[in-house]
């Protein structure tokens, strides 16, 4: 399975207004040829950016099915008109990655974004592989997913929670138990660490996103 995450930047204050146009656009056309695991909008963090998650069963079926739905004709100028940039980029689970599934888990997402040190890989696989059955008893994991395609060396984790509130609390009880995190239960055989770089946002689902 992979995962194509794709981020529309949208002009400021416009991701509610993207998102109301294109929902009818995803209904009308898109849906018909797969559908989403789950669409959001940034609240904090960057903002202004709306994500959506695309899973496929492999590059031959994205392409195909990409292929298919470009057919189905260009999205409306009051859509495009709205979008100052997007990226897509192509994601892979580990084998120990918690399932990708669609349900309602949490009023917000977090989004964790880190930059991977070339050639840590083994190290940081051990320490999540080692981490995340306990820390997935305090919260959901909802996505663990590597960079195969599109930006290199990132590793992407979502986290669905009640609200801010609920986040503070698992989040310092977790480093409070020395459960979380990863690092701290394997540390990382290369004196370099495994993490180059961090970026996180909070995220609020999207009305018909089927993750939420």
């Amino acid at each position: 399975m992979i995962y194509e995450i794709i981020t529309y930047t949208v002009k400021p204050n416009q991701a509610p207004k993207f998102l109301e146009l294109y929902e009818p656009v995803y209904a009308a056309r898109r849906r018909n040829h797969s559908e989403l695991i789950g669409c959001w909008f940034t609240d904090i963090g960057t903002l202004n950016q709306v994500i959506q998650i695309w899973p496929y069963e492999s590059l031959g079926e994205r392409e195909r099915i990409v292929a298919a739905a470009g057919k189905d004709g260009e999205w409306p100028d009051d859509l495009t008109d709205l979008v100052v940039g997007a990226t897509s980029e192509i994601y892979a689970p580990f084998p120990f990655s918690p399932p990708v599934e669609a349900g309602e888990f949490g009023a917000v997402y977090e989004m964790r974004i880190y930059d991977i040190i070339p050639g840590t890989y083994d190290d940081l696989a051990a320490a999540w592989r080692a981490a995340l059955p306990a820390r997935r008893e305090r919260s959901r994991c909802a996505a663990l997913l590597y960079s195969e395609l599109g930006g290199m060396h990132k590793l992407v984790h979502l986290w669905p929670y009640a609200d801010l509130n609920e986040r503070a609390r698992i989040r310092r009880e977790t480093v409070a138990d020395r459960i979380w995190p990863p690092s701290v239960v394997v540390p990382a055989k290369d004196p370099r660490g495994t993490i180059r770089h961090q970026v996180n946002m909070i995220m609020l689902p999207a009305a018909y996103s089927p993750m939420r």
